[in-house]
């Protein structure tokens, strides 16, 4: 069974707590809640099986996109949208943030409040400070978990969340609630665990706060012409629907866009054979939320579902399957020999290696989409048999 490592060389457990006393005490927390908080604490080995737990394979856009937009999960959500209209209108006013999208965010973070996570907070944070991986970060969040429960907003008994310590509907880690949490009901306590006022309210503040455009959507599907330049897709190339309007993308459904000056940027989450998107500012935001191209694809489709719109009309590409680890490091690793640099193999990937791929794909005469797939797999095993023919770029 994993265990944790001393972030600290040779300090021991009891030693990192006593330290940890003289931080938190110099931030606010008084000594009989660290008592309380820390009473008989241990690191427990099962937060570091999950910190080290890596998946096996990646996941597709549509296994990804299918696991969290259900049906039912859309149907529960047009319940709940009815049943909480009032507050979730009240929210909407002060903040700006439509009601159909928090109850997505609720639907995804938590599945409406249904698995909030059964991990102590407290417990949680202290064994990933304690650890050496990420010690810095977490003992940051420990502390202001300990200052959330100094200022009385939840039991330490009752602070319950997540493995990695993301806690509520919401799933806020503490200094996200540090930040962004509000006592909407006004009665003293910002509870984002068992309170639906604070929980709406935390959530759209938080989104309000960091950009959300009440005005605005956070994107559609789209249909691009035969004969698109995919070097225009991607984040990094905004331009206004009228103008991608005139460059021959269309709605999902080949009607024209709207007329507008908006910004958006086109995604490809499954490469040019997938689904096409065109995305807008809110959809920056949601990243910001979490920095994934998915999640922030499924929150905008669920929020769409929920408000009653129909599903995504893209066919699915049946060749496209999900990689591997290992395929992933190893597309990485052809990528670093080829010379088209992405760092160390870690099978992950990030936009580095979707930079490193569309700049392979270029050279190789390919689709530059930057979509790591099996097909371009056996691409660059061929090229590391033969790579004369293709041009090296500099993708940083």
């Amino acid at each position: 069974m994993a265990t944790a490592r001393p972030a600290a060389a040779q300090e021991t457990f009891d030693e990192f707590l006593a330290g940890l006393r003289v931080d938190a005490r110099r931030q606010g927390v008084s000594e009989a809640m660290l008592d309380k908080a820390l009473a008989g604490l241990q690191p427990n080995p099962k937060i570091i099986e999950f910190d080290r737990r890596q998946p096996e394979f990646t996941q597709t856009f549509w296994s990804y996109v299918d696991k969290r937009v259900t049906k039912g999960r859309v149907k529960r959500g047009r319940a709940l949208l009815s049943k909480h209209r009032r507050l979730l209108a009240k929210v909407y006013r002060k903040y700006g943030v439509p009601p159909h999208y928090l109850v997505a965010f609720w639907g995804l973070e938590s599945n409406f409040g249904g698995f909030k996570g059964n991990f102590g907070v407290i417990e949680s944070l202290a064994t990933l400070a304690y650890d050496e991986r990420r010690s810095a970060f977490f003992r940051a969040q420990l502390i202001d978990a300990l200052r959330i429960l100094e200022q009385g907003h939840i039991a330490p008994d009752k602070m319950l969340g997540s493995w990695a310590g993301a806690m509520g509907h919401m799933q806020f880690i503490p200094s996200t609630f540090k930040r962004y949490a509000v006592d909407y009901d006004g009665d003293g306590r910002r509870n984002i665990w068992t309170n639906l006022p604070d929980v709406f309210g935390s959530a759209a503040n938080y989104l309000s706060s960091i950009g959300w455009r009440k005005e605005e959507t956070w994107g559609r599907e789209v249909k691009l012409p035969e004969g698109f330049d995919l070097e225009l897709t991607g984040l990094g190339t905004r331009r206004s629907v009228s103008e991608w309007a005139r460059l021959g993308v269309r709605r999902s459904n080949g009607k024209r866009l709207p007329a507008s000056q908006i910004k958006g940027a086109i995604v490809l989450p499954a490469g040019h054979r997938g689904p096409a998107f065109l995305v807008y500012e809110n959809f920056r935001i949601i990243m910001k939320w979490n920095r994934s191209l998915l999640y922030a694809i499924a929150v905008g489709h669920l929020a769409d579902r929920i408000k009653g719109q129909g599903g995504l009309l893209a066919k699915r590409d049946s060749s496209d399957r999900p990689l591997s680890r290992a395929e992933v490091e190893e597309i990485q690793s052809h990528l670093n020999v080829l010379g088209f640099a992405v760092g160390e193999p870690d099978g992950v990937a990030g936009p580095v290696t979707r930079r490193a791929v569309r700049a392979y794909q270029r050279g190789a005469g390919l689709p530059p989409d930057g979509y790591p797939s099996a097909d371009l797999l056996r691409q660059l095993r061929q090229a590391a048999v033969d790579p004369g023919g293709d041009k090296k770029e500099d993708v940083n």
